[in-house]
């Protein structure tokens, strides 16, 4: 007698034997037996498989029970795994912490949180934004918190007439050391403006750790800028070896500094792409029109801080506050 199976489906060579053994006139106990099945699963498969009218009524055959059986399956309600529960936690993380789909499914993933793929959060996203499911009305304008909510960048005037920056460097003299990163101290710097196009805030990162400092400043004349710079230099724990900036005439007193600070080619923002980057992040929180003579220091302060611990995919969703520590103790 065959050992009778546990916990396992019929397959399709199964069912055929089925359909020879009932044609040779078999009970379906010795059908079991034979199977090495228990008689219970027979009945079942018997019973559910068989047509009760039409063409081939009260005949059991053993491709068509496949085929119904497959169909079954793929008609079986599938557990739905981005639950309104996952659905409060991204609504709150895309809103307060501004992290974007992939950062979001990237942290969870790494820190063995429940979450869905970036891609099936940016589909609900538009589907919430399109659609008008009544489940999904709260999340209607959830589209406006990613980064690139369908603005178009407007083209910049390329014949400006600006004034010169004595004893400027170019980014062409950049050793390369500070090119690949390879230690801490190598800094970026931009304003970032608000409304009106008035002075918003001064901001310096970290080219190798991507930590970044928020300083609001009120002016862009090179001597109230030269000061706040100056600040700024005071509150970084490591001795600052380079900046690297725009030819913004805010930067005028550059040589004032005990920093060496290069320049980059005339609009060619790309060439410090990761404190540009950084500023399209700061726009979550402080998007452009922001008035910031409304924004208190204990505002920027937050955000910073934010800034500082979001995780990034370049460092596998570490965050820029762990990579520095992580390098400060080691330098």
């Amino acid at each position: 007698m065959n050992k009778i199976k546990v916990f396992s489906q019929l397959n399709e060579q199964e069912r055929s034997k089925i359909e020879v053994l009932i044609q040779m006139g078999k009970s379906k106990a010795d059908i079991a037996t034979i199977l090495g099945r228990h008689v219970s699963t027979i009945y079942r498969e018997i019973k559910r498989n068989t047509p009760k009218r039409g063409i081939g009524a009260k005949l059991y055959k053993g491709a068509n029970a496949q085929l119904k059986t497959k169909q079954r399956h793929a008609q079986k309600p599938k557990a739905i795994r981005f639950t309104d529960t996952i659905k409060c936690e991204v609504f709150k993380w895309l809103t307060e912490d501004r992290l974007s789909p992939e950062l979001i499914a990237g942290s969870a993933r790494v820190n063995n949180r429940l979450c869905v793929s970036h891609e099936t959060i940016y589909k609900w996203i538009w589907q919430a934004k399109h659609g008008n499911k009544r489940k999904d009305r709260k999340y209607k304008k959830l589209y406006k918190f990613l980064k690139h909510a369908g603005r178009r960048r407007k083209r910049r005037n390329m014949y400006q007439n600006r004034g010169c920056i004595r004893h400027r460097v170019s980014i062409e003299e950049r050793p390369r050391i500070i090119n690949e990163r390879r230690r801490l101290g190598d800094k970026e710097m931009d304003i970032v403006l608000g409304k009106n196009h008035a002075p918003g805030l001064l901001v310096l990162q970290d080219r190798k750790t991507r930590m970044t400092w928020l300083q609001k400043i009120e002016s862009k004349s090179a001597v109230y800028i030269e000061k706040k710079i100056k600040k700024m230099i005071k509150r970084c724990k490591h001795t600052i070896t380079s900046i690297t900036t725009d030819n913004d005439l805010a930067f005028a007193n550059h040589y004032n500094l005990d920093v060496k600070v290069y320049f980059t080619h005339p609009y060619s923002s790309f060439e410090k792409g990761s404190v540009e980057n950084r500023i399209g992040v700061l726009r979550r929180f402080f998007p452009k029109k922001t008035d910031f003579k409304t924004v208190s220091v204990q505002a920027i302060k937050f955000v910073e801080r934010k800034l500082n611990n979001r995780p990034m995919k370049l460092f596998n969703f570490h965050t820029p506050l762990q990579q520095y520590y992580k390098f400060a103790f080691i330098s």
